[in-house]
């Protein structure tokens, strides 16, 4: 699906990603996964570069086939809970800064994570959370499907050509534009392939979007 301008004069919408676009959780993610395939006897790198391409119940398939997947989910789980408890979490600069200009009924959350653990980062980091999470258990699609963000712009009352969707992963990219959306890219040296436009850090992209905001006439996907 291509996305569409969004319409001039009618109210637009921010979609966020969460880690990697808001939160810097790369050590963490790392960390817990090193710490589940040590509890396997697996090779921690191996592990963590495929749970970079695909998702948990996946790895699992690729990296401990021989293992009840449920058990392993259930380790991770555990690991991940912990990590929001006890580590150590920061959020990308501009992010604020970002969240406290935006309309409360203006944005929310589209996380491949859960709702607790977000709120959990959010809580540790300062910053503000929306009426409007959808997290993993909320679709029976995860990102790359377009399902996640259409339900966040149902739960917000918005048309998907308003809405303006950051993400830093490809993924998440595809995500957006199979929505309908535009979506703009962030903290990556190298553009992501299809984002209507492309910021090397979230800090350069805050004026921006908040530009995308306040003027209903701007077309976001100049």
């Amino acid at each position: 699906m291509i996305s569409q301008p969004a319409r001039p004069g009618r109210k637009k919408y921010v979609l966020f990603d969460v880690d990697g676009t808001l939160i810097d959780a790369v050590s963490n993610q790392r960390e817990v996964w090193g710490t589940w395939a040590n509890r396997y006897g697996l090779d921690a790198d191996e592990v963590y570069q495929v749970a970079l391409r695909t998702r948990p119940m996946e790895t699992f398939a690729q990296v401990a086939a021989d293992r009840d997947p449920r058990e392993c989910l259930a380790a991770l789980h555990e690991l991940e809970d912990e990590d929001v408890r006890s580590g150590v979490y920061t959020a990308f600069h501009g992010a604020s800064e970002l969240l406290r200009g935006l309309p409360p009924e203006s944005w929310a959350l589209v996380t491949s994570n859960y709702e607790h653990r977000v709120r959990g980062r959010f809580l540790r980091t300062g910053l503000p959370v929306p009426d409007v999470i959808v997290d993993a258990a909320a679709v029976e699609e995860g990102k790359p499907s377009p399902v996640p963000y259409l339900l966040a712009a149902e739960r917000l009352a918005a048309e998907p050509e308003d809405c303006l969707v950051i993400e830093d992963a490809p993924s998440g990219v595809r995500s957006g534009l199979g929505a309908g959306m535009t979506v703009w890219g962030v903290n990556a040296a190298a553009a992501v392939e299809g984002v209507h436009r492309h910021f090397v850090s979230l800090r350069e992209a805050v004026p921006h979007i908040l530009a995308f905001i306040a003027d209903p006439h701007t077309n976001a996907a100049a």
